[in-house]
């Protein structure tokens, strides 16, 4: 008995957050991540809307109707990576949330400490590997 307590002690005194640098780390890190994601968003949607288009609508009717089939699959595919884009965004700034809320980096099924070479990989993670296993 006095072994299994030794085993449960040191996940009593785990810490429940992360401290104000550690933080304050990742919180730059979100802000990078999201520029750059604001960025790629940005030419995303100008890619939908044709800005800089160098589209075939002037050429010969046949060449552009063999172009068309090609043309809406990717508009298709570039909305997708739009709409995907502005989750990730949204995600990163509800992860800005919960840093200033001090609940960053906890996990929320197990409630422990999401490891921090997982939030700088993936820096708007909710949940850690044990409790992302568990979902499958």
């Amino acid at each position: 008995m006095a072994k299994k307590k030794e085993t449960e002690t040191p996940a009593k005194a785990e810490a429940t957050r992360y401290s104000d640098a550690d933080l304050k780390e990742f919180q730059e890190l979100i802000h990078v991540k999201l520029a750059q994601a604001k960025s790629d968003l940005d030419e995303l949607k100008q890619s939908l809307s044709h800005e800089g288009d160098n589209s075939t609508d002037d050429t010969s009717p046949t060449f552009k109707m063999m172009e068309d089939g090609s043309d809406t699959m990717s508009r298709e595919e570039v909305a997708q990576l739009a709409a995907r884009q502005e989750k990730f965004i949204q995600a990163l700034e509800n992860a800005l949330l919960r840093i200033k809320n001090r609940t960053y980096g906890v996990c929320r099924v197990t409630g422990k400490l999401i490891p921090k070479e997982r939030l700088r990989l993936v820096p708007h993670a909710t949940l850690s590997i044990e409790a992302k296993n568990m979902q499958s």
